[in-house]
């Protein structure tokens, strides 16, 4: 059984509440990629999910709604037959689904059975040259097409309705008629339904059953339910939601829920489940304009925002994740129209800091396409352990490099002259590559220039060494102090050699929030 699948899911826009923080973040701790798609500005992402526009997978002007609901469902439906269409090593999750062991497949084929009678969607794999998918893909093209498992009576009515010039729309079908409906027939009918799942491996906890989840009461029933064959629970989202909201925002304390939440240390307060009169305030001020749902860029003396940008390109680095962009703005704006050497080490989300090789095949680099537009004037340069020396612009080089190795590190800040002016970590976020690439580089930094440190809270098992401090324990040690202190008195002499080079810094927490972990280092040079 092949573990290494990658998951693929969909958020076309807005917050997400702590139920898909969950989710996300139970797929990152099992060990898959996560790669969340969207087409608007998305909030409370986990870190290590690499965002995604959703334009590269399925390019569309409008979204198709249910008509009673409004839902994006079918929309949805649509969007990940092509995302599996498009992609070897990928399983589809809706951002409800709880993975409770890593999903493995031999053959591609992930999916199970929610009832006796039809297989659920909301977890699927298909091979890319699957009959099933060619067939879901073929009827989607077409939004008045009749289903061919309708009976001969419903099938002579639709198509009455179309001769005379009134068709159905699918919006107006009835739900999942190009979800579980149409996923169950196709399967079916090309004999791949083989190899579903009985109902344990990914529903066993059922729609009627699902207000279990949240009862403290039904906590040892709802384990009963979950199997050694279970690889995930499903949780209804928005009837989840709104249960949640109904019953004061939170789930029953040692409910199942409230001890995997606990589990995860999911921040509920940072990604609440908003109440049905807080949803429709929203509403009211987003229609009132008074909330900005889509990327734009604002312009005016001082130029394009940078937190604008960073949305623009899919940055990480902006308002759909860590914010950085608006403490960044305000530090770096000074520069913008200035000739000097930027550095940037880390140029894309999924490298083998999350378990893929280094010899991945990449295919943007948004922070740097943020910078170059940034800094019209400045070099830009990229290090990185992955090639993306087919990324081609007369103001940017490339240089590659392994932050397990020093020497490596010295020879890349050895290529750019003059020396950088501006340098940012976000590479793997290791403490020791984090720490090997301050010591190289920094004495090499161009006085008054500053120094950037990324995700100091998240480091990553496959990298870190037991025992290190980190580097956000090291730098507040400084700042209170005056002395670096770490587990490694090399280390730690090497740091202190290089304190009175060091003007001063500002350590912040997770979007900027009271209470949170550490999460960038801003260090200025003398």
């Amino acid at each position: 059984m092949s573990t290494d699948y990658e998951i693929g899911m969909l958020w076309v826009e807005g917050p997400l509440s702590y139920v898909e923080v969950l989710c996300a973040q139970s797929f990152l701790d099992a060990g898959h990629h996560v790669k969340l798609y969207h087409y608007k500005d998305v909030q409370n992402v986990p870190e290590g999910v690499e965002l995604i526009h959703g334009d590269t997978v399925l390019e569309i002007d409008k979204f198709i709604q249910h008509g009673r609901t409004g839902s994006f469902a079918l929309f949805s439906d649509v969007f990940r037959y092509h995302l599996l269409q498009q992609n070897d090593r990928m399983i589809w999750a809706d951002l409800d689904a709880y993975c409770v062991k890593p999903f493995a497949s031999h053959t591609g084929h992930f999916f199970g059975w929610e009832s006796d009678t039809h297989i659920n969607g909301g977890v699927l794999g298909l091979p890319p040259d699957s009959d099933a998918l060619g067939q879901l893909l073929e009827m989607s093209e077409d939004e008045y097409g009749i289903p061919e498992w309708y009976s001969d009576r419903e099938k002579a009515r639709l198509q009455q309705l179309k001769d005379e010039g009134t068709p159905i729309h699918v919006g107006d079908m009835k739900w999942g008629v190009w979800g579980p409906q149409a996923v169950t027939h196709y399967l079916q009918k090309t004999g791949e339904d083989k190899y579903a799942f009985p109902i344990e491996g990914l529903y066993p906890v059922g729609f009627r059953d699902r207000r279990l989840l949240m009862r403290a009461r039904a906590t040892q029933k709802v384990q009963n339910m979950i199997t050694d064959n279970t690889y995930s629970v499903h949780f209804y989202g928005r009837r989840v939601r709104e249960f949640l909201s109904d019953i004061g925002g939170m789930p029953e304390p040692d409910s199942w829920m409230d001890q995997i939440l606990k589990k995860h240390e999911i921040d509920c307060e940072a990604a609440p489940v908003l109440s049905r009169a807080e949803k429709a305030a929203l509403k009211a001020e987003e229609a009132a304009g008074r909330i900005r749902t889509a990327p734009r860029v604002a312009t005016g003396k001082g130029g394009a925002n940078l937190t604008d940008l960073a949305d623009r390109f899919g940055s990480d680095k902006g308002s759909t994740k860590h914010r950085y962009t608006e403490l960044y703005h305000m530090l770096l704006h000074p520069y913008r129209e200035r000739d000097f050497n930027f550095l940037e080490m880390g140029l894309l989300i999924g490298g083998p800091e999350q378990g893929h090789s280094p010899e991945r095949e990449t295919t943007d680099a948004p922070s740097i396409r943020m910078w170059l537009e940034y800094f019209p004037n400045a070099h830009i340069h990229g290090l990185d352990i992955s090639d993306f020396t087919w990324f081609k612009d007369e103001r940017f080089t490339f240089h590659r490099c392994d932050m397990d190795e020093r020497d490596e590190i010295t020879e890349a800040i050895e290529e750019i002259d003059p020396a950088p002016l501006i340098v940012l970590d976000d590479a793997s976020h290791a403490s020791h590559h984090q720490q090997n690439a301050f010591l190289e580089i920094f004495p090499r930094l161009e006085s008054g220039g500053l120094y950037i440190i990324e995700d100091l809270r998240w480091q990553p098992e496959a990298y870190e060494k037991p025992g290190i401090t980190k580097t956000a324990e090291l730098f507040r040690s400084w700042l209170e102090k005056r002395v670096f202190e770490h587990s490694d008195p090399v280390i730690a002499a090497e740091f202190n050699a290089l304190s009175e080079d060091i003007s001063g810094c500002i350590i912040e927490t997770a979007r900027f929030l009271r209470g949170r972990k550490d999460q960038v280092v801003v260090i200025h040079k003398k």
